[in-house]
């Protein structure tokens, strides 16, 4: 019971005034809402249009610490989420974003099944 509040909760908060996913992709929205709680309030503050100026230099340094991966702290799983939040004000990118979220679709279904349940 708590779960279904809490997911609606973020349903809620994950889209904006014209009743859009925050990231305009109903997909990312899925994945997004698979994401633990506080990480999930993360991502969708960084999905907000308002948050673009905080988005685009995390998109950034997230990019420089994938190619820096060789580095103990950082790691290569910064690379695609960088470049996933840079693809919200890259018209470039967001292409790109769109046909690995076809991808997704196609290989990993349940990935994108918001009935699923979080653990």
């Amino acid at each position: 019971m708590i779960m279904g509040a809490t997911s609606d909760e973020q349903a809620r908060r994950s889209k904006d005034a014209t009743g859009q996913p925050a990231g305009g992709d109903p997909r990312l929205d899925a994945l997004v809402q698979r994401l633990p709680p506080r990480l999930a309030g993360t991502v969708d503050y960084l999905l907000q249009p308002s948050s673009r100026w905080v988005r685009i230099p995390a998109g950034g340094l997230l990019v420089v610490g994938g190619v820096l991966s060789f580095l103990p702290v950082l790691g290569v799983w910064m690379l695609p989420l960088g470049l996933a939040l840079l693809a919200e004000d890259v018209p470039a990118l967001r292409a790109s974003r769109s046909k690995v979220f076809d991808w997704i679709e196609r290989r990993k279904p349940h990935w994108l099944d918001t009935s699923a349940s979080k653990k």
